[in-house]
Protein backbone atom coordinates (compact mmCIF):
# COMPACT_ATOMS: atom_id res chain seq x y z
CA UNK A 1 0.00 0.00 0.00
CA UNK A 2 1.65 3.39 -1.16
CA UNK A 3 1.63 6.57 1.51
CA UNK A 4 -0.23 9.27 -0.01
CA UNK A 5 2.23 12.29 -0.90
CA UNK A 6 1.62 15.04 1.50
CA UNK A 7 3.78 18.12 0.74
CA UNK A 8 6.19 19.27 3.25
CA UNK A 9 6.40 22.63 5.00
CA UNK A 10 9.27 24.45 3.62
CA UNK A 11 12.23 24.65 5.64
CA UNK A 12 13.58 28.13 6.83
CA UNK A 13 16.69 28.86 8.27
CA UNK A 14 17.15 30.29 11.87
CA UNK A 15 17.25 33.83 10.48
CA UNK A 16 13.91 33.71 9.10
CA UNK A 17 12.41 31.97 11.95
CA UNK A 18 13.85 34.66 13.86
CA UNK A 19 12.81 37.68 12.35
CA UNK A 20 9.13 36.43 11.96
CA UNK A 21 9.35 36.22 15.77
CA UNK A 22 10.45 39.45 15.92
CA UNK A 23 7.59 40.76 14.44
CA UNK A 24 4.86 38.95 16.11
CA UNK A 25 6.39 40.30 19.46
CA UNK A 26 6.26 43.64 17.92
CA UNK A 27 2.65 42.93 16.78
CA UNK A 28 1.68 41.88 20.03
CA UNK A 29 2.86 43.84 22.37
CA UNK A 30 1.62 47.30 19.63
CA UNK A 31 -1.70 45.16 20.05
CA UNK A 32 -1.78 45.80 16.23
CA UNK A 33 -3.86 44.12 13.58
CA UNK A 34 -1.84 41.70 11.59
CA UNK A 35 -2.50 39.34 8.93
CA UNK A 36 -0.71 36.06 8.42
CA UNK A 37 -0.67 33.55 5.51
CA UNK A 38 -0.31 29.75 7.22
CA UNK A 39 1.07 27.11 5.55
CA UNK A 40 -1.82 24.50 4.37
CA UNK A 41 -4.41 27.11 5.11
CA UNK A 42 -6.53 28.31 2.31
CA UNK A 43 -7.58 31.54 4.21
CA UNK A 44 -5.47 34.38 5.86
CA UNK A 45 -5.86 34.93 9.67
CA UNK A 46 -6.33 38.37 10.46
CA UNK A 47 -6.67 39.80 14.00
CA UNK A 48 -4.69 40.97 17.08
CA UNK A 49 -2.43 38.63 18.87
CA UNK A 50 -3.45 37.51 22.29
CA UNK A 51 -0.58 35.05 23.79
CA UNK A 52 2.16 33.78 21.88
CA UNK A 53 2.73 29.95 23.95
CA UNK A 54 6.24 29.09 23.90
CA UNK A 55 4.74 25.47 25.61
CA UNK A 56 2.87 24.46 22.26
CA UNK A 57 4.62 27.07 19.50
CA UNK A 58 1.16 28.32 18.96
CA UNK A 59 0.01 31.97 18.48
CA UNK A 60 -3.27 32.91 19.75
CA UNK A 61 -4.69 35.30 17.41
CA UNK A 62 -8.37 37.14 18.09
CA UNK A 63 -9.97 37.14 15.03
CA UNK A 64 -13.63 38.16 14.01
CA UNK A 65 -14.86 33.95 14.07
CA UNK A 66 -13.22 34.02 17.73
CA UNK A 67 -9.73 32.77 18.60
CA UNK A 68 -7.45 30.51 16.34
CA UNK A 69 -4.39 29.15 17.33
CA UNK A 70 -2.05 29.01 14.65
CA UNK A 71 1.24 26.78 15.16
CA UNK A 72 4.20 29.56 14.91
CA UNK A 73 5.95 26.90 12.90
CA UNK A 74 3.53 27.60 10.55
CA UNK A 75 3.53 30.83 9.94
CA UNK A 76 4.73 31.57 6.59
CA UNK A 77 4.27 35.72 6.29
CA UNK A 78 2.94 38.35 8.13
CA UNK A 79 1.76 41.88 7.00
CA UNK A 80 -0.39 44.32 8.01
CA UNK A 81 -3.68 45.48 6.73
CA UNK A 82 -3.58 47.28 3.83
CA UNK A 83 -7.20 49.32 4.61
Amino acid sequence: MAKSKIPKRPTRDEFVLEELGNQLSEAFHDSSTIVLSVWGWEDTVRGQIIKMDSRTGKVHVNTSNGEEKVPFMDIMSMNYPRD
